[in-house]
């Protein structure tokens, strides 16, 4: 399914949603399409988290500050046009509804841990792999989970295949969202069998499941009470 637009418009203009936006495609367009295949490698190695070497550095004693810049950066590095034009869809059309909730700062927290939790997850997950994990997967996966959390009565406009047809459909945001995160954690567990897959899958469940919980710890207060008061 591809998302097209979600039926709730925030109160308030998501500014933080769209300057991590413009970043994305401003490192797109003006860092990596002017370089070589092999110049985009080093760049992908020297920014990109590498889980071997996290690991090689805990098990070594190495220092691990060198290593912690890529936890960030790798969040703004994209693979092609597919990957960064899907990461960005679901940033335009769930984004903004989080950040409404949450304040901008908030936001942007939220935005950077659930992305480090999902390059966490990937580790754990390929404790050996030599190959650098990057995009802004798992940093939206959690968004996803935080709107799964807040907005499940939401409803999502989207494009459905049915046979060998697109349908414009809309579903209910629980489902849509439920059903993304089972293709992820079964893609997850796929690879976990020895299946190559350059798709970080458990970065996506890693992602999704800190935005749940961090969508909770993060909502001002005032708001927990009035909309959780079981919270």
């Amino acid at each position: 399914m591809i998302p097209l637009r979600d039926s709730i418009r925030p109160r308030r203009r998501p500014f933080v949603n769209w300057l991590l936006i413009l970043i994305n495609l401003w490192v797109f367009f003006f860092k990596e399409l002017g370089l070589s295949q092999a110049q985009l490698s080093e760049l992908f190695y020297n920014l990109g988290v590498i889980p071997a070497r996290v690991i090689h550095a805990l098990q070594t004693g190495a220092p691990l500050d060198p290593l912690l810049l890529p936890f960030i950066t790798a969040m703004f590095l994209h693979g092609g046009w597919v990957h960064l034009g899907g990461n960005m869809l679901y940033l335009w059309i769930f984004g903004d509804n989080v950040e409404d909730r949450l304040g901008h700062f908030r936001f942007l927290l939220f935005y950077l841990l659930c992305g480090m939790v999902g390059s966490l997850a990937h580790i754990l997950a390929n404790p050996t792999s030599p190959v650098p994990v990057i995009g802004a997967s798992g940093a939206i996966a959690g968004v996803l989970g935080g709107y799964f959390i807040t907005f499940r009565h939401s409803r999502i406009l989207a494009l459905v295949p049915v046979f060998f047809f697109l349908t414009l459909m809309e579903v209910p945001a629980v489902i849509f969202l439920a059903l993304w995160f089972v293709i992820q954690l079964f893609n997850g567990a796929a690879s976990l069998g020895g299946v190559v897959n350059p798709v970080a899958w458990w970065a996506h469940v890693g992602g999704f499941v800190a935005g749940m919980i961090l969508m909770k710890l993060l909502t001002p207060r005032s708001r927990l009470r009035n909309e959780y008061p079981w919270w």
